[in-house]
């Protein structure tokens, strides 16, 4: 659990998208762990925040900061498209939130995750 709260922290940044960071955060919690590729400052990815907002308690957010240097092959990859999300390491959407999208994978993480208890 402490790793989960730590990995939502700007030095942790560069774990966030690890294997291990998501196996550990999402099995601690067993909600799916959401992945934000940003930088600072952008207007978007606060929008975007704003929209999944009352989907908070469902999931893990996990920011990652694409400006910083161990996170270059990101900034190389996403730099004209933030923000960008992926669901437990999966890319999911770009740009802004689609919301219908996002809850159908939520949904069926969640399911999957039931399944599993």
């Amino acid at each position: 659990m402490v790793l989960c709260v730590l990995s939502r922290t700007l030095q942790l940044a560069r774990h966030s998208c690890s294997p291990l960071g998501r196996l550990l955060c999402s099995a601690s919690t067993n909600k799916p762990v959401l992945t934000l590729f940003t930088k600072k400052p952008c207007p978007l990815c606060d929008e975007a925040k704003e929209v999944l907002e009352p989907y908070k308690r469902r999931f893990i957010l996990q920011e990652v900061d694409i400006t910083l240097p161990e996170n270059s092959a990101w900034y190389d990859e996403y730099k004209y498209d933030i923000p960008v999300f992926h669901l437990n390491g999966k890319f999911l959407m770009k740009h802004q939130v689609d919301i219908q999208k996002f809850e159908d994978q939520l949904l069926k993480l969640e399911l999957q995750n039931d399944g599993k208890q």
